[in-house]
C-alpha cells in the first residue's frame, strides 16, 4: 500500500470508542470531519485509527498536513504535492489529483482545515465527484459545510480514567512518578482541572520540571477559578469560552510563564516557521538581541524539557495550537515584520546557496532542504514579493530547476509568471527566471511557450553579459529541440555555447548533457558513449547526481541499440538510484522503462512486466503517459514485444498489474536490491 502518516509523538492513550466509531465511518467513500477544539486530539485521533485500526484496506492513505497554507496559493497544488503527485501537466492541480485517484479506493487525510476552510470543501466536492471510492477524513475546529459530511465530535479525555493514565504516562517519560496517595490525589486534580484536554495534560506533564505534582494542581485551581486569562501584555481579557478551552489556554499561558525571558522570546519566534526548521535555521532566523548562540541552545533545550517543542531528526517541532500562542506574543512584541523579514532573508541565501552547490557534493543535501523547507520557501516569496520584489524573482529564479526537478511545476510556474508580469529586474535576474519558467513549461508539454521563453532569456541573458545564462537558454531551446525529434539541431545549439567559459559549471554540464543527447539522437553512438562517460565520470569525481544519471540514462540507451543488454540494465539502475537520491520522479519514470527494455532482452521477462507496471505508477505521478525523447518509444515497444513472447500475455499482465499497484517506492527498492524476483511481482 502506498502510504505516508506522520509519527505519533508517545503512545496513544483511550479513544476506544471514538476508534471504533471512525473506523466504522471510514467504511463508506464520501467525508468524515473530526470536529473539536485546539489541543483536543484530533490529529491523533486521525494519525492512529489511519495507520492501526482494522478495517477494509486502502490501496493508498495520504496524509496533507494544512497548518502551514494559510494565504498560500495554490492549496490544491499543495494537497496533491502529499500525495505523491508530481503533476508535469498545465492542468489545474485539483483535476490533476482526482485523476491520479481515480477510481482507486483511497483515503486521504486533511489535517487541520480550519483555515482554509473554503478551499478545503472546495476541492473535497470535486475530489468526490470525480472519485467513486475516496475517503476523505478531515480534522477541523469546525465544518467544512459539504453536502453529506460526516461529522464526529471529538471531545477531551476522561479525566478520572484515560486523561489520567496519559498524564501518567507523559510524566513518567520524563522521569515523575507519583509516589503516594496524596500525589496520587494532586494528579487526579490536575487531569479535572485540566478538564481531559490532551495538550493541557502534556503541557502540565512539562510543567513538573518546575513543581511537583502538588503544587501543580493548587496553581491549577486558583489560576481556573479566576476564570480567564489575559493576552501578552495583560492588556485585555482573552475570550476563553468553555471550561475545556479556559482550561488549554491557561495552562498554555501558565507554561509560558514558566519559561525564562529567553525561552519566552525565542517561543515567539519560532512561530515565524511555515515547516520543521533546523536548529541551524532557528540560530539564524531567530537568534540576535538577547538570544546568542549561547543562550538560544540553552532556550531551546528549556522549551524542549517544557514539552513546548521537540527536537528530533535534525528538526524543531512545534504544534500548531503552541505555535499560535507564540505567534500572539511576537506580534504583542512587535517583532512580527522583522522576523518575517529574517525568515525571508534565510531562505532566500538558502535558495541561492543551493543554486550555487548545484554542480557538486551539495547537490543532493540542496534538493533534501529544499524539498523539507518548501512551505518556509514559499512564505519567503510571498513576503519579498511585497518588500523586495527583486529579491523575490531572484530567488524564484533560483529554485526554478529545483522544483522542476521535483515536481513542484505549478508553484514554480506560479511565482515565476507572476513575478515576471509584476517586478521589473536587473537583466540577469530577468533572464535566469525565464529560463526557469520556461523549463517549467517545456516539462509541462507546452514546447511553444518553452522555445519563446528560450529565446527571450538568451537575449537578455546576452544583454547581461552573462555566459553561463546565455548557455542555459540555448540548453533549454536544445531541449525543446530534442523533444520535437530534432536532437542534430539540438547538438548544435549546445556546441554554439560550449566554451572554455562555462565549462566546470552547472550550465556547462547541462549543455554537454544536451550535446550527449544530441549525438545519440543523431546516430553518433561512439562519440555519444564517449562524451556520455566522460560527464559520467567527471560527476562521480565532484559528487553530482542529476547530470550523472541522464549520463547514465544515455548509456543505457547507447547499449541497447548496441545489443548489450546486461550493461544497459547496469546503467539504467544506476540513473535510477541518482534520481532516487534527488527526488525526480519524472527520471524515476523514465529509468524504470529503460531498465524494463533491459530486463526483456536478458530474457527476464516478468521482472520486465514488474519494471514496466512499476514505470507506469510513476508515469501516473507525473500527471501524463509516457514520454521522453522520440528515440525512447521505440525501445519501449521492443522491450514489451520481447518481454511478452518470452513469459506470455498471462504472466506479463499478472506481474505488471501486481507491481503497478503495489507501494512505488518499496517495490523500487525491492527492484534494485534484488529483493523482487520478477515472479509476478513478489518480493
Amino acid at each position: 500500500m502506498d502510504s505516508w502518516i506522520p509519527p505519533v509523538q508517545g503512545s496513544f492513550v483511550g479513544r476506544t470508542d471514538e476508534v471504533a466509531e471512525l473506523t466504522a465511518g471510514l467504511r463508506a467513500p464520501g467525508l468524515v470531519t473530526l470536529v473539536g477544539g485546539g489541543g483536543v486530539g484530533k490529529s491523533r485521533l486521525a494519525a492512529h485509527t489511519a495507520q492501526y485500526a482494522p478495517g477494509p484496506p486502502y490501496e493508498a492513505v495520504y496524509w496533507a498536513p494544512l497548518w502551514s497554507l494559510s494565504g498560500r496559493p495554490l492549496f490544491a497544488a499543495a494537497v496533491a504535492d502529499a500525495c505523491g503527485l508530481t503533476d508535469h501537466s498545465t492542468r489545474d492541480p485539483g483535476e490533476a489529483l482526482g485523476g491520479w485517484i481515480g477510481g482507486r479506493r483511497v483515503l486521504l487525510v486533511l489535517d487541520s482545515c480550519e483555515h482554509v476552510r473554503e478551499e478545503c470543501a472546495a476541492l473535497v466536492e470535486a475530489l468526490l465527484a470525480r472519485c467513486p471510492r475516496l475517503v476523505v477524513l478531515a480534522t477541523s475546529r469546525e465544518l467544512l459545510g459539504v453536502e453529506g459530511e460526516r461529522v464526529q465530535r471529538v471531545g477531551p479525555l476522561d479525566p478520572e480514567t484515560d486523561g489520567l493514565e496519559l498524564f501518567t504516562e507523559r510524566a513518567g517519560a520524563l522521569g515523575v512518578r507519583w509516589t503516594g496517595p496524596g500525589e496520587r490525589a494532586a494528579a487526579a486534580s490536575v487531569c479535572r482541572w485540566l478538564e481531559g484536554v490532551p495538550l493541557a495534560l502534556e503541557l502540565a506533564a512539562g510543567m513538573l520540571g518546575e513543581h511537583g505534582v502538588g503544587e501543580l494542581a493548587a496553581g491549577l485551581g486558583r489560576r481556573l477559578e479566576l476564570g480567564g486569562s489575559r493576552e501578552p501584555g495583560g492588556s485585555r481579557e482573552i475570550p476563553v469560552g468553555p471550561a475545556r478551552h479556559r482550561a488549554l489556554v491557561t495552562t498554555i499561558g501558565w507554561s509560558h510563564e514558566l519559561c525564562s525571558p529567553a525561552e519566552r522570546l525565542l517561543w515567539a519566534r519560532l512561530s515565524v516557521f511555515r515547516s520543521h526548521p533546523t536548529p541551524e535555521a532557528v540560530l539564524d532566523v531567530c537568534g540576535g538581541g538577547p538570544l546568542g548562540a549561547a543562550v538560544l541552545g540553552g532556550a531551546l533545550a528549556g522549551l524542549q524539557d517544557k514539552s513546548i517543542v521537540t527536537v528530533g531528526d535534525g528538526r524543531v517541532r512545534m504544534l500548531d495550537t503552541v505555535r499560535e500562542y507564540g505567534a500572539m506574543w511576537l506580534a504583542e512584541i512587535g517583532e512580527s515584520g522583522v522576523l518575517a523579514g529574517r525568515h525571508a532573508a534565510y531562505f532566500s541565501r538558502a535558495a541561492a546557496a543551493a543554486d550555487e552547490a548545484w554542480w557538486g557534493r551539495g547537490q543532493r543535501r540542496a534538493y533534501a532542504g529544499l524539498a523539507r523547507s518548501h512551505d518556509d520557501l514559499c512564505a519567503a516569496l510571498e513576503h519579498l514579493l511585497l518588500t523586495d520584489p527583486e529579491e523575490a524573482m531572484a530567488m524564484a529564479g533560483r529554485l526554478g530547476f529545483f522544483w522542476a526537478c521535483c515536481g513542484h511545476l505549478h508553484e514554480a510556474g506560479h511565482y515565476l509568471d507572476e513575478f515576471l508580469q509584476l517586478v521589473t529586474a536587473p537583466a540577469a535576474v530577468q533572464a535566469k527566471a525565464l529560463w526557469s519558467l520556461g523549463v517549467v513549461r517545456c516539462l509541462q508539454g507546452s514546447y511553444d511557450v518553452a522555445q519563446r521563453l528560450g529565446r527571450e532569456a538568451r537575449v537578455v541573458a546576452e544583454v547581461a553579459g552573462e555566459k553561463a545564462l546565455v548557455a542555459d537558454a540555448a540548453y533549454l531551446q536544445g531541449l525543446v529541440l530534442l523533444l520535437r525529434g530534432k536532437p542534430l539541431t539540438a547538438l548544435h545549439e549546445a556546441d554554439r555555447v560550449l566554451s572554455d567559459a562555462v565549462a566546470g559549471s552547472a550550465a556547462g554540464a547541462r549543455c554537454r548533457l544536451l550535446r550527449v543527447f544530441g549525438l545519440t539522437g543523431s546516430g553518433f553512438l561512439e562519440q555519444a558513449r564517449a562524451e556520455a562517460e566522460a560527464l559520467r565520470a567527471e560527476s562521480v569525481a565532484v559528487g553530482e547526481y542529476w547530470a550523472r544519471s541522464y549520463a547514465d540514462y544515455q548509456l543505457a540507451v547507447i547499449a541497447l541499440y548496441e545489443e548489450r543488454a546486461a550493461d544497459a540494465a547496469g546503467h539504467a539502475r544506476s540513473m535510477l538510484r541518482g534520481k532516487q537520491a534527488i527526488g525526480d520522479a519524472f527520471g524515476l519514470a523514465l529509468g524504470l522503462d529503460l531498465l524494463a527494455v533491459a530486463l526483456a532482452e536478458q530474457g527476464r521477462g516478468e521482472l520486465s512486466a514488474c519494471a514496466y507496471g512499476l514505470g507506469h505508477r510513476f508515469w501516473q505521478m507525473v500527471g501524463h503517459p509516457q514520454r521522453g525523447t522520440p528515440e525512447l518509444g521505440a525501445l519501449r515497444e521492443r522491450g514489451e514485444r520481447s518481454a511478452r513472447t518470452r513469459v506470455g500475455d498471462a504472466a506479463y499482465e499478472r506481474a505488471y498489474r501486481r507491481a503497478a499497484a503495489a507501494d512505488p517506492y518499496r517495490m523500487l527498492d525491492g527492484m534494485l536490491s534484488g529483493a523482487v524476483d520478477g515472479r509476478a511481482g513478489r518480493a
